[in-house]
This record gives C-alpha cells, sequence and structure tokens, in this order.
C-alpha cells in the first residue's frame, strides 16, 4: 500500500451533496457544484451529479476537459483568459465574463464552431474580485453583449468572501436582483440565472428565501458539508467526506525546543516555539509541498502538530494513548485547503471508496 494517500468517501460525499441540492431546490435555487477542489476527478464528480446538482462547475479548463464525459451542463467559473476562448465554448456552456474583450472573442470562436455560448456577466458587490463595480458600465456590457452573435447572455452573479471577506446579505441579494429587473426592463431581455454566490451564501438560506436569486455554485459546503461564511456545520452533513493518511518514518524523544541560535527557517520564517520538556517527536513523510498544516487535524487527539517542511510533517505523540511506531499511519481529516492541495499533489495516491 502506497503512502501518503487521501480516501474519498462516496456515500458520504454524495449524502451531502443530495442534502444541500434539498435545501436549495426547497428555496427554487439550482446548484452548480464546484470540481476545483478535487481537480475534476471524474468518478469523484459522479458524487455531485448523482446527488442531483444541475451544473458541474470549475476554474479550470483542463478539470472541465476531465468532466466531459459527464452529462450535466458545465461553468466556467475563473474569467477566461483570451488564450482559452476557443477551448472554453468548446467544454464549457457557460463561463462567468466581466471583460467585452474576452466576450468578443467567445463570440467569434462560438462562430466558427457554430455554438451558442452562454454568458452571466459578475457584478462586483464588494468584495473587490472581479465583476462590474459601477452599475453604469455593467449596462454598457449588457447593451454590447446583446448585439454580439455565437453568445447569449443568460444571466447575472456575483462572488462573495473569496477575497475581500464580504459576507454576503440579504441586502447584497436584493441589490443583485434589483440590477436583474433593472436590466430586463431597460433592455426587453430575460434574465434566466442569477448566481447570488458560494458556500459562504447558504447561511442565508436557514432563515430566508432568496428573492430572485436561483443558483449558487457550491464546493465546500458539499465536500465539507459546511458554509463557509462562519464555518458552521449544517444539519445532515458531515466534514469527513476527505481523509489523510501518512507513514510514520522517525519516532526520537526529543527537547521541544531546537538548540542553537534560531534563524529563518526553509519558508523565509522566523519560527516559535513551546517549551514543553522531552516529549515523543513523531516525523510522517508528507509536508508543506502535499498540504495546508493549518487546515489539517488528527483523528487522534493525543497528537499535536508541531510544524513541517517540504516534504515531512512534525507531529507531537506524547499525549497520545496510541505507542506509535516507524511504520505506523496515522488519519487526518481536512479543510478545504488541504484538500485542494492534497488533491492537487502528484505525491498523494487518490483512493475513492464506495
Amino acid at each position: 500500500m502506497s503512502y501518503p494517500k487521501i480516501i474519498v468517501d462516496y456515500e458520504i460525499l454524495k449524502n451531502n451533496v443530495k442534502t444541500l441540492v434539498n435545501l436549495c431546490n426547497s428555496k427554487g435555487i439550482k446548484v452548480a457544484g464546484v470540481t476545483k477542489v478535487f481537480c475534476g476527478n471524474p468518478e469523484i464528480a459522479k458524487a455531485y451529479v448523482d446527488g442531483g446538482v444541475s451544473y458541474l462547475a470549475d476554474s479550470r479548463i483542463e478539470n472541465l476537459e476531465r468532466l466531459k464525459d459527464l452529462n450535466v451542463p458545465k461553468i466556467m467559473l475563473r474569467l477566461p483568459m483570451l488564450s482559452e476562448a476557443e477551448r472554453i465554448v468548446e467544454l464549457a456552456d457557460v463561463s462567468l465574463n466581466s471583460e467585452i474583450e474576452t466576450i468578443r472573442a467567445l463570440s467569434e470562436k462560438a462562430l466558427e464552431k457554430n455554438l451558442t455560448h452562454k454568458i452571466i456577466l459578475m457584478v462586483d458587490l464588494g468584495d473587490l474580485r472581479e465583476g462590474y463595480f459601477h452599475e453604469e458600465d455593467l449596462f454598457q456590457a449588457v447593451e454590447e453583449v446583446i448585439k454580439l452573435e455565437g453568445v447569449k447572455l443568460i444571466g447575472l452573479g456575483t462572488n462573495l468572501t473569496c477575497y475581500g471577506g464580504v459576507i454576503p446579505s440579504i441586502d447584497l441579494m436584493d441589490r443583485l436582483n434589483r440590477l436583474k429587473i433593472e436590466i430586463e426592463e431597460r433592455f426587453n431581455i430575460e434574465l434566466e440565472l442569477i448566481s447570488g454566490g458560494n458556500s459562504s451564501s447558504i447561511h442565508l438560506l436557514s432563515d430566508h428565501d432568496l428573492k430572485g436569486i436561483n443558483n449558487l455554485r457550491l464546493g465546500e459546503s458539499l465536500v465539507l458539508g459546511t458554509e463557509s461564511a462562519y464555518g458552521k456545520q449544517l444539519e445532515g452533513t458531515r466534514n469527513d467526506a476527505f481523509r489523510i493518511q501518512a507513514q510514520i518514518i522517525e519516532v526520537k524523544e526529543k527537547p521541544s525546543v531546537p538548540t542553537g541560535e534560531i534563524g529563518r527557517d526553509a519558508f523565509g520564517k522566523v519560527p516559535t516555539f513551546v517549551d514543553r520538556g522531552v516529549r515523543k517527536r513523531i516525523l510522517c513523510a508528507i509536508g508543506k509541498q502535499d498540504i495546508d498544516l493549518d487546515t489539517l487535524y488528527p483523528v487522534d487527539k493525543g497528537i499535536i502538530i508541531l510544524g513541517g517542511s517540504s516534504d515531512h510533517l512534525i507531529l507531537d505523540g506524547t499525549d497520545s494513548e496510541k505507542d506509535y511506531k516507524v511504520g505506523d499511519i496515522i488519519e487526518f481529516t481536512l479543510h478545504y485547503v488541504s484538500i485542494l492541495r492534497a488533491m492537487t499533489s502528484e505525491y498523494i495516491k487518490k483512493e475513492i471508496v464506495y
């Protein structure tokens, strides 16, 4: 058996997806399942399809290529690069956009291939990542897009929390809906899809109907069962669909503070240490190249994560009830960032259990 290894529990993931899809559907919202955290792996993405998502969504064209055989509409999440316009119209049914030059390129490539590519214009509601910040710029973009052939404007979208940490609110959702109504009236068109953000918008569903919002792009809430605005676990979900296992390569009794003058570590930072005396230190064959140590959680609560280097994870096993030996396996649950890094690492084996 090869290690380190990430284990994906198909049934837990599918149940999470069903739970979130049912919640959103009860509010008139269709779910786009975001697959980037597991690099568009089609075997894992099938749990999304089996769970009832209406779309699959990803930010990388390579991942959309992997998903092409799954019979669900695809959304390109990241604003398209001009250099990938041709592949976008081939592999994605819909893309999120905020630059008219890019939309013209998509129009040109769609016409060449006798396709109609669907466009969602992104609105920046204050998080300051992508989207039109000034309303008149948005209206001007709408005016230009609806004149283009090969593309069809189908809706508006927004993104919150990912950069600026702005938490979705009813007022922000109402503003997005108001823009939708104004565009429909001003240009005599119908917008079929209003995408009100990501897993950080889920917390609004417990007490509100999101008027006009009929789509959410969900990743973390499907994978971990948590809404990402406050980190609350959602009823009927689990956070252990993804687990990682690492093998021990050294066990030694050592001081808890290094000896000698302390300078910068391998990542350019000056480390600090807590003096706990002599402790049982455990090294595992996995490191910062593969995982994010801040979002890694030992299943054995007696283990403390001390830190790591590119290729090593350093643990304190003194308080554990288990007498760990070289060759033993230690298991961890992960948050979104560690899942993303682990699934991207070619050094970590992937195993799906059913």
